[in-house]
């Protein structure tokens, strides 16, 4: 179990920091004016409207990233944070208003495969963990990935509007003092290949869902799923098996 803590809180509120040094530190990732000024041109274009806001981010948005391959689409108003730790690959489309957060000392970051949608709304967020998705994912709208640990999403898997994949946690073994003081836990999430998770999934911290899996809207997934299997309920239990 990683309980390794990204304490934002106390690098916002850092005295001995200046506020473009946090911003540079939260936002951008990387030392140096030149990575900031690169960063601050590329969000000029970021609510450019229409054709021309497509085209622009097109062409300036991989040159932040650690990786971008052809035919990406970035929509209006995408953040991307830590962007040198985001690897995109072939034919992906990142609709309006997401965020893609890469943000931790050591971590990865995010990896999309190619073929991968992204809805609109939606928000990938590492806190020092990594997040995959596989090829030709497809993830809805106003979706939400956390990661403290790392969160694997498989080849063809299906995400409905409003699922929350909860790749980390607190301890709140001590009583003390509130589980926000206490440190971060994360052990990770995989999804398998194919699965469809519908409208309103939760899935927790250290479960895993099978290849194939369904699990039906609103459940909330504690415990792991097993292959092509159908699950529902809070907490999400198997009903039956597609094989």
């Amino acid at each position: 179990m990683n309980r390794e803590s990204v304490e934002i809180q106390k690098e916002l509120f850092a005295e001995k920091k200046s506020a473009l040094a946090k911003y540079r530190d939260l936002v951008v990732g990387k030392p140096g004016c030149w990575a900031l000024l690169k960063y601050e041109f590329a969000v000029l274009f970021s609510y450019v409207p229409g054709a021309l806001g497509l085209l622009c981010r097109k062409k300036i948005y991989p040159h932040l990233l650690g990786a971008c391959g052809r035919g990406v689409v970035f929509g209006a108003g995408v953040v991307l944070r830590h962007p040198h730790k985001i690897r995109i690959g072939d034919n992906v489309v990142i609709d309006d208003h997401c965020v893609l957060d890469a943000k931790g000392s050591s971590n990865e970051g995010i990896t999309i495969g190619s073929g991968v949608f992204i809805g609109r709304n939606t928000i990938l967020s590492c806190k020092n963990g990594d997040i995959v998705l596989g090829d030709q994912a497809n993830i809805g709208f106003n979706c939400e990935i956390f990661s403290g640990a790392r969160v694997e999403v498989g080849p063809r898997v299906m995400f409905a509007a409003y699922t929350y994949v909860i790749g980390g946690g607190h301890a709140y073994d001590r009583i003390d003092m509130s589980p926000l003081e206490q440190a971060r836990t994360a052990i990770g999430v995989t999804v398998g290949e194919g699965a469809w998770l519908g409208a309103g999934v939760k899935v927790l911290d250290g479960t895993r869902i099978g290849a194939g899996a369904i699990v039906g809207a609103g459940a909330v997934v504690t415990k792991d799923i097993p292959d092509k299997a159908i699950a529902a309920g809070v907490p999400a239990s198997v009903l039956r098996s597609r094989g």
